[in-house]
């Protein structure tokens, strides 16, 4: 299991939020640290995984759960 070091809850927030949620929370975090955000936008796969590529963080983990969306993110 990888350590969390930041846990960012985006739900109820519907794009671009949890998108400019997540730039902001990774600002000032180091690079290899984790975030995990929770997300109930459907359009989050698209927006975090399009994100994360063109940023250089890697996606570890998401997963789905009764329409809830968690991604585990490691900084780049």
């Amino acid at each position: 299991m990888q350590e969390i070091h930041v846990e960012l809850d985006t739900s109820g927030l519907m794009c671009p939020l949890p998108l400019l949620r997540l730039k902001k929370a990774l600002q000032p975090m180091t690079s290899g640290q984790i975030i995990r955000v929770i997300a109930t936008d459907p359009a989050s796969v698209l927006d975090f995984g399009v994100f994360v590529e063109q940023s250089g963080h890697t996606l570890l983990a998401r997963q789905q759960t009764e329409g809830v969306l968690y991604y585990m993110i490691r900084k780049g």
